[in-house]
């Protein structure tokens, strides 16, 4: 006990370490005041407290916020530690009962993921956990992870090659393509072969805007190459673009036997073997035993199988996550 600076440690409190987490986050007073429910003099004291416990400035006040000092960014990783380690201690015992919860559910993913998903869930929500909200958000692969990482969401959900050692994946189901045209095309009056396919003018879906992906790089392996003439960051325009023009895409099955009837779209399998990928749902190893996300995770499971045996693909004569 005589190493441990007893005078310091009574004057920290938990409230006090949210306000330092919630600071380095947001990085201004007003958000993390709306966050905890405090107000911002609150706030301002709490900071005072732990500039005189750290004998730090800790914030500096900049023209677009507060910029965390070297101290700050030192302290952040232990004392985020901390708060972890309270809030597993206080919450592994309890038991969760989502009949009773108003807890929000926060996940993210890409719009493919999160078309399958939501309306499902939604639906279940309605029927397990009538109180509970659902708040989802479309973020890319590097901002969905980080999410998971700063306890922002509780499940980031889609395709993740590689990931942390601080962050768990479980498969929730696996994923191929279709490629689609609108009604009418030329390329689908008669069989699609790989000749007739690469010399199509195709758009991508890429988060980054990228002008190619796993097909471009299929394609390399055979020494072919198609002609991709527009980049889009999400999957609905290029459903929307498809349908209004004469260029093609490759797009997940899922999505596109889903939707393709709703944009007035024809698809056919690929003439060209794609391998496959896997939609997973990431989430922090804090929560592996939390009992609230062991619970989300069965339903968002459950969801996953749902319209699991697609509609069978149109006869010719009617009809990297970047692709």
């Amino acid at each position: 006990m005589s190493d441990i600076d007893q005078n310091k440690l009574r004057k920290i409190d938990l409230t006090l370490l949210l306000v330092f987490l919630g600071l380095m986050r947001h990085r201004k007073a007003v958000l993390v005041a709306a966050e905890l429910g405090l107000t911002q003099s609150s706030i301002s004291h709490s900071l005072r407290r732990l500039r005189e416990i750290f004998e730090d400035p800790l914030f500096l006040r900049r023209a677009h916020g507060l910029e965390p000092t070297a101290v700050a960014g030192a302290l952040e990783p232990k004392i985020r530690q901390i708060v972890e380690t309270l809030n597993q201690t206080l919450s592994a015992p309890g038991k969760f009962e989502p009949e009773k919860s108003e807890r929000i559910i926060r996940i993210a993913g890409r719009d493919n993921v999160l078309s399958r998903l939501v309306p499902p869930l939604i639906s279940r929500l309605d029927i397990a956990a009538p109180q509970m909200r659902l708040s989802s958000l479309e973020l890319g692969r590097d901002a969905a992870m980080r999410a998971v990482s700063d306890g922002d969401i509780d499940f980031a959900i889609g395709y993740y090659w590689e990931y942390g050692k601080e962050l768990m994946s479980d498969i929730l189901y696996t994923e191929e393509y279709r490629v689609i045209a609108r009604k009418g095309h030329p390329l689908f009056r008669e069989e699609l072969t790989v000749e007739s396919y690469i010399d199509a003018r195709h758009i991508l879906v890429s988060e980054v805007g990228d002008m190619s992906g796993i097909v471009d790089m299929t394609l390399e392996k055979t020494g072919l190459s198609r002609r991709v003439v527009a980049s889009v960051p999400l999957f609905f325009p290029a459903l929307a673009t498809v349908a209004q023009s004469d260029l093609i895409g490759t797009l997940p099955k899922s999505l596109v036997e889903k939707f393709a009837p709703v944009f007035d779209l024809e698809w056919r399998t690929p003439p060209i073997e794609i391998r496959t990928f896997t939609i997973q749902a990431l989430r922090h190893r804090r929560d592996e035993k939390n009992p609230f996300h062991t619970w989300l995770l069965d339903i968002l499971k459950q969801c996953a199988e749902i319209d699991r045996t697609p509609p069978a693909e149109r006869p010719a004569s009617h009809q990297r996550d970047q692709v």
